[in-house]
């Protein structure tokens, strides 16, 4: 037999040709290879080699990067072939970290040619070692898998935090948190999450990276809500003003103010950190003494925006339109911030 016999009885036709040229040692089983005919192929100058333990290369030569994602998934314990798993469902293994966001799209990573070992996160209770081009990340908790180019991925905010597990480089760290939230991936809350879940809050080059990404989550948030007002053709607010009590004390700042509707929008940027419940306190004391005042306080979440403008631009509307029918709001300074 060489390489280019078919395995049958078990036809191929049902796998992709990176699942025809990977294949676990169960599978060739299922294929009618028996353990000696195996071992026959793999000796030094044969057709076949293997891979990884219990995974084999069926050609000679090196592997290509979808042949060596196949066969860290097949290590793992995943099928080769088959649907994603539904919501739901057992967790399986997928891959994260600098190859998940290659896979992603991400420009500031590594291609996967130039990656030496890949990520395959899997359930904490896995016995499993990193060996070869695999790195085992284990979780408590395994996401749903994204499917990307038919291979099941973690979300971004997922493999940016296991990429920045591995990543020692300020400026790295920094290319790939940016690139998260300026490429529309996903949201700084839903990165620092993972982080901080991940603890890696500590660790001072990550700290300084997850400030100037909130910082950037915070303008491009704003940027959509000034496009959702002009949009949608809502009046013009003031916008990123403080409001105070005549002659007292300071009532917090709003991202966009309608004094005569007395109608506010904050835009929620907050992010998962330690002190979550100290500033979450401080954000619905202030809210709930504007709403005392009688000013209606709208809260946006930048993913809201990104993914359904309209229908906050709704939400804004019909607090706008039901200002007629509240009695009037206290008299407020309103001032520049």
């Amino acid at each position: 037999m060489n390489h280019n016999t078919p395995l049958s009885p078990r036809p191929l036709s049902h796998l992709s040709e990176a699942h025809r040229r990977v294949m676990s040692a169960a599978q060739l089983r299922e294929h009618g290879v028996p353990a000696a005919r195996l071992s026959a192929q793999c000796r030094p100058g044969g057709p076949w080699q293997q891979l990884l333990p219990g995974v084999y290369l069926l050609h000679p030569g090196p592997p290509t990067s979808e042949e060596r994602l196949h066969g860290a998934l097949l290590y793992a314990g995943r099928p080769a072939t088959g649907p994603l798993p539904r919501p739901g469902g057992a967790p399986e293994a997928l891959i994260t970290g600098l190859a998940a966001l290659a896979l992603h799209g991400f420009a500031s990573t590594p291609a996967l040619t130039g990656l030496d070992r890949f990520d395959v996160l899997v359930p904490r209770t896995r016995r499993l070692r990193s060996t070869g081009c695999v790195r085992v990340v284990r979780s408590a908790e395994v996401p749903v898998a994204e499917e990307v180019t038919g291979l099941p991925v973690a979300p971004v905010a997922r493999a940016v935090a296991d990429a920045v597990a591995q990543l020692a480089d300020a400026d790295d760290v920094r290319l790939v948190l940016t690139e998260a939230v300026r490429g529309g991936h996903c949201e700084p809350a839903a990165i620092v999450r993972e982080l901080n879940g991940a603890r890696l809050l500590s660790r001072p080059h990550v700290v300084d990276a997850v400030d100037a990404l909130l910082a950037e989550g915070r303008a491009r948030a704003e940027e959509r809500l000034y496009e959702m007002v002009r949009a949608h053709g809502l009046p013009d607010p003031v916008w990123n003003v403080d409001l105070r009590m005549p002659g007292g004390p300071h009532l917090g700042g709003v991202d966009a103010y309608w004094p005569e509707q007395a109608v506010a929008v904050e835009l929620d940027t907050r992010a998962p950190r330690q002190d979550e419940a100290t500033v979450w306190t401080e954000y619905t004391r202030k809210r709930d003494h504007l709403e005392r005042l009688g000013i209606t306080v709208v809260h946006l979440t930048p993913k809201k925006l990104r993914e359904a403008p309209e229908q906050q631009a709704t939400v804004v509307r019909t607090a706008l339109m039901a200002s007629v029918d509240r009695e009037p709001a206290a008299y407020v300074v309103v001032l520049p911030r």
